[in-house]
């Protein structure tokens, strides 16, 4: 005996509604994280000098570091964007991407526990700035929810108009 539509799981979604919501949401994810990035190095990619002494305001790690850093981030920031809005290698960029975004995390919540008063540098400025004018909790919730979005990625990396879908089948 068969079982009818209502005995079989009738409150639930058909599959392939849910992929394609888990798929769109995907999409969504790739794209934001991918955008922020681009623009955060955008900002910062013209601007080397001050890019450097937004890194060394945190003051976690040796000066001569810092200033490289400084210089290497933009470029990596826009690279992993370009990667993520053409959804190409999206599960390693998804992973390196939430990796930066803990590591901004973790950088904003010493600066704070530690009084320093900085601005970010995240999309350009940085470096010392007036004690009313830090922005530690926003600046924390913001890249969280940006490690959010990678770490969506990085569980479900399959999303729409992606490029690795039409490379590698995924």
């Amino acid at each position: 005996m068969s079982a009818s539509v209502d005995e079989v799981g009738a409150d639930t979604e058909p599959w392939y509604r849910r992929e394609r919501v888990l798929d769109v949401v995907g999409l969504l994810a790739r794209l934001f994280l991918g955008i922020v990035l681009i623009v955060a190095g955008i900002a910062k990619v013209g601007r080397p000098l001050t890019a450097q002494r937004a890194v060394q305001a945190y003051e976690i790690m040796p000066m001569g570091l810092a200033g490289y850093v400084g210089l290497a981030l933009p470029f990596l920031e826009i690279v992993l964007g370009i990667l993520l809005v053409l959804g190409l290698f999206t599960r390693p960029v998804a992973i390196v991407s939430t990796l930066l975004m803990v590591a901004f995390v973790i950088g904003i919540s010493q600066a704070w526990a530690r009084g320093l008063t900085i601005d970010c540098g995240c999309f350009g400025g940085g470096g010392q700035v007036g004690a009313s004018e830090t922005k530690y909790p926003q600046e924390i919730a913001r890249d969280a929810g940006f490690a959010a979005a990678g770490l969506w990625l990085w569980w479900r990396p399959r999303t729409l108009a992606a490029l690795d879908r039409v490379l590698f089948g995924h």
